[in-house]
């Protein structure tokens, strides 16, 4: 008895790998009755890098979830520019690629209408290296404020600029897949042609500093910037007030007017009367 539980036993597992063989093998000639096969990298391309017939393969891709602007055709494919880092494995898609004649390197990722600028950083303003491409960053200008006495540092003045500036490259590395903090001393920002404008004034006229911002977070701020007075919470002396300079209101001359007759003077009155008679006339004289 003991000798038949055996063999029942082995035959059953016998018959159990077989059906995970039989069911293996039918699976994947279903799957390549299909005839769907896609391109995916073969190794890691790298953001800006072109894609070459070494690095893209075909493989078999179930019919029901195959990606939008996938690759059948390694022809298609030959000297495209990626415009994300594609890891080995992952099919490749058109949405993932540069336009059709776009070279390589970091103009193929700048987007229509913007512009690709950089800054000189240090390891404080460009936030210990945390600054890494794919990262987003207000620009600060430590300048003196406008309108105010020359080379008066009370009157210096720290202001953001320009707020959620992506980060394309750091030194020469683009590679958004990088998390490691790396210390350069240049970064290269994307901007509208407007922002390289405000961006290349703040540089000549005051210190940039990078502030490193979540990536999530589009809320603008509206700030009116800090100055030396407002840090140490000191009043600003207030300049004294120019004399007042008397102003002159020119008045118009009056039009003549035409002159009232004037009553012809009266003579003066007396109480002193004296009637004199001469003759036969007879007269009053006042005195």
């Amino acid at each position: 008895m003991k000798t038949k539980g055996l063999v029942f036993l082995f035959v059953a597992m016998v018959a159990g790998l077989a059906a995970v063989v039989l069911g293996t093998r039918w699976l994947q000639s279903k799957a390549a009755s299909d005839g769907n096969r896609i391109a995916v990298a073969a190794i890691e391309l790298q953001l800006g890098g072109r894609v070459t017939r070494e690095a893209v393969r075909l493989v078999d891709w179930p019919s029901g979830s195959v990606p939008n602007g996938a690759f059948n055709d390694l022809a298609k494919l030959d000297g495209r520019v990626a415009i994300t880092g594609i890891q080995p494995g992952e099919p490749i898609l058109e949405s993932r690629l540069a336009p059709v004649g776009t070279k390589g390197g970091l103009s193929a990722v700048v987007p229509e209408g913007k512009r690709a600028i950089t800054v000189r950083v240090n390891d404080v303003v460009g936030v210990a290296g945390f600054a890494l491409p794919g990262n987003y960053v207000d620009i600060l200008v430590n300048t003196e404020k406008v309108g105010d006495r020359a080379n008066d540092k009370d009157q210096m003045i720290s202001k953001i600029v320009l707020e959620r500036i992506l980060v394309l490259a750091v030194a020469q590395e683009a590679n958004r897949d990088e998390t490691k903090p790396k210390v350069v001393n240049a970064v290269t920002l994307e901007v509208t042609p407007e922002q390289a404008e405000r961006l290349d004034l703040a540089r000549s006229v005051g210190n940039l500093s990078l502030v490193l911002r979540n990536q999530v977070d589009a809320n603008p701020t509206d700030t009116a910037g800090i100055t030396k007075a407002m840090l140490l919470r000191t009043a600003a002396p207030v300049p004294p007030a120019p004399a007042r300079t008397p102003v002159k209101v020119a008045v118009a001359p009056r039009r003549p007017t035409a002159a009232k007759p004037q009553p012809a003077p009266s003579a003066p009155r007396s109480d002193a009367c004296v009637e004199v008679i001469r003759g036969v006339n007879k007269v009053t004289e006042c005195f």
